[in-house]
């Protein structure tokens, strides 16, 4: 029995770390998006574009992200605003924006 507890745990364990790996692939898609906007001025039609295609579905499924037009949506609108990812996830950005948002509704 403990034998099957530590393989279900290592397994566990193993998918998530697959699941991280592919998130990172689909950020790294998106901050080459963002270049392909600023260099052609065509990022969100890339994203989507790779979004909908089989690999992008495929490498979004195994990021835990559900490949459906909404998301697709999303990834554009996130691509369109320029905020490189490493950027969009970092504290100082975060609270910008909360900071923002407050001023907006005073």
């Amino acid at each position: 029995m403990a034998d099957f507890v530590d393989g279900t745990a290592f397994n566990h364990e193993q998918g998530n770390r697959a699941r991280k790996l592919f998130a990172a692939v689909v950020l790294a898609a998106l901050d080459d998006a963002i270049a392909d906007d600023k260099k052609y001025g065509n990022g969100p039609e890339q994203i989507a574009r790779w979004a909908r295609s089989r690999d992008g579905r495929e490498v979004l499924t195994c990021a835990g992200i559900d490949p459906n037009e909404r998301v697709v949506k999303g990834l554009m609108e996130f691509v369109s605003k320029g905020v490189r990812t490493s950027v969009a996830l970092s504290r100082e950005e975060s609270e910008r924006r909360n900071a923002a948002e407050q001023a907006k509704a005073a």
